[in-house]
């Protein structure tokens, strides 16, 4: 007869198979999320193409342009003077859907099944990003065909964002989760670089192709996700995560003993989340306002309105600037800009880092933040006076930019939506990732439009609206950073007493 295994045998198998599944869920919604941003970039970079100086051009045989006419080699109908505004209407469209989409659709993520939910976004949107490039070889030159396609693209991908949160939160535990999300969430920058990579490939010559060809990639990635995504550890027999420790408990009692300022909150939520006293049932999915309750996500969800401003005005200005200010051609503008994203890989990876040694999310967005503000200064001032100050700038200013960026909209969104008061109810991640990154979205879409009102009197005022914008997002999260210094204070004096006893 065949002997049992040890139970150290079996915990290793069991050990190996759950970390298996685990890397290929981070593989897979990495690979999601990065198509996603892949097919958002190109725009930044055909703008300097839609619209530049004719004059250093040879005007062709046949051509109805007079000789002197500077905007005959523009994309109509942007050849106009007013071209900035009319750029930015069309990033306004797809941001201004994204934004409101973005809060619809964290409730749907909770009541469908992930894996339709994210095949549908990404054939959509893989869809919507082609129909934008078609654009081209179908000669069209009407503002409302491109506006119109920038719309359903945001809210179609919507769907992105609350789904692979969710679905990463489902398979992670709180642990190390600022360090696997800051890793993970360096999908954004290689999406936002490879976008801008393959739009340089065709932006001098058949620009509609820089939007065809992250389509039909996203589209491919969209079947892949259909087939092989996993939603939860127990559909394949693995161990569900733990999403709450003990020094998240010491923060919150630093404040809140017993009947501090969040027990109210905190009993107003667990009587809007109402978890079924069958073992077996599902839990309820959270209501909005519910979700609003949990002590942090006004907070993060403000403070991120006015962080994603800033990073969205550098995804989808930076390389005009660079093309204006430098007089870089469009490819290398657009090369040159993915160096942003580059530091946002790091910055998002050393905030994970941090905020997971520190166990203050809050207080480690702040400081990134508060430095944010003089090297965007700098860079405007001085980074273009030399390309190496310039890959130096740029890599610093992607890292305090982006860092605090990734940080709030994976690990804090993860462990807000599985907050403790919540008593296990992971129902509500969806939503309050949609919340966060919603809120968030409005900024996206109010810093380009502002960027495109702006930068006519002149780039430096342009640098002025991003510097207030990332003051004020340190503003609010000064209650947060307090409670968190409290909960130190409080672990500190703890350990104290424990070497006396």
């Amino acid at each position: 007869m065949r002997s049992s295994l040890a139970p150290g045998v079996w915990f290793l198998r069991a050990f190996s198979r759950d970390s298996w599944y685990r890397g290929f869920i981070l593989l897979i919604t990495f690979l999601i999320y990065t198509c996603y941003h892949m097919s958002r970039k190109p725009i930044s970079v055909v703008k300097s193409r839609l619209h530049h100086n004719c004059s250093e051009m040879i005007q062709p045989i046949g051509d109805t342009h007079r000789l002197n006419d500077t905007t005959w080699c523009n994309w109509a109908p942007f050849d106009q003077s007013n071209y900035k505004e009319l750029l930015g209407a069309v990033d306004n469209a797809f941001l201004v859907a994204y934004a409101i989409g973005m809060f619809i659709s964290g409730i749907f993520g909770e009541r469908l099944p992930l894996r339709y939910y994210l095949t549908a976004g990404m054939l959509l949107s893989g869809l919507f990003t082609s129909l934008f490039g078609l654009g081209y070889f179908w000669n069209i030159h009407a503002l409302w065909y491109f506006v119109l396609i920038q719309i359903c693209n945001g809210l179609v991908q919507t769907t992105g964002w609350p789904s692979v949160v969710t679905c990463v939160g489902n398979w992670f535990g709180k642990g190390k989760r600022g360090l696997i999300m800051g890793i993970w969430n360096s999908h954004t920058s290689v999406g936002n670089i490879l976008g801008s990579l393959i739009a340089g490939v065709w932006v001098d010559e058949q620009w509609g192709l820089s939007f065809v060809v992250p389509g039909i990639i996203t589209a491919v990635m969209g079947l892949v996700t259909f087939f092989f995504l996993i939603e939860y550890p127990e559909d394949v027999d693995c161990s569900p995560p733990q999403h709450h420790g003990e020094l998240e408990e010491n923060v919150d009692n630093a404040e809140d003993p017993g009947n501090g300022p969040h027990s109210n909150r905190e009993n107003g939520l667990e009587s809007a989340v109402t978890l079924s006293k069958e073992p077996s049932a599902q839990p309820a999915a959270i209501s909005f306002f519910g979700a609003l309750w949990i002590p942090g996500v006004v907070e993060f969800s403000l403070c991120l309105l006015f962080a994603k401003l800033v990073s969205y005005t550098f995804l989808y200005w930076l390389p005009l600037y660079i093309f204006n200010v430098v007089h870089f051609t469009a490819k290398e503008s657009g090369d040159l800009s993915t160096l942003f994203d580059v530091g946002g890989i790091a910055g998002g990876i050393l905030a994970g880092l941090i905020s997971d040694y520190t166990n203050g999310r809050a207080t480690t967005c702040c400081v990134m933040l508060i430095l944010a503000a003089p090297t965007m200064f700098l860079y405007n001032y001085v980074g273009q006076s030399g390309i190496s100050i310039s890959i130096v700038m740029l890599l610093t200013c992607g890292a305090l930019v982006n860092g605090p960026y990734a940080l709030i909209t994976t690990a804090v969104s993860a462990d807000l939506g599985t907050h403790k008061s919540l008593k296990g109810n992971a129902k509500a991640l969806s939503t309050v990732t949609a919340i966060i990154d919603g809120t968030g979205s409005i900024g996206a879409a109010l810093g380009p439009l502002l960027a495109g009102l702006i930068s006519p009197t002149g780039w430096n005022n342009v640098f002025y609206m991003l510097i207030t914008a990332d003051i004020l997002a340190c503003l609010f999260l000064c209650r947060l950073v307090y409670k968190e210094i409290l909960g130190w204070r409080s672990s500190l004096s703890r350990d104290r007493g424990y070497r006396e006893m």
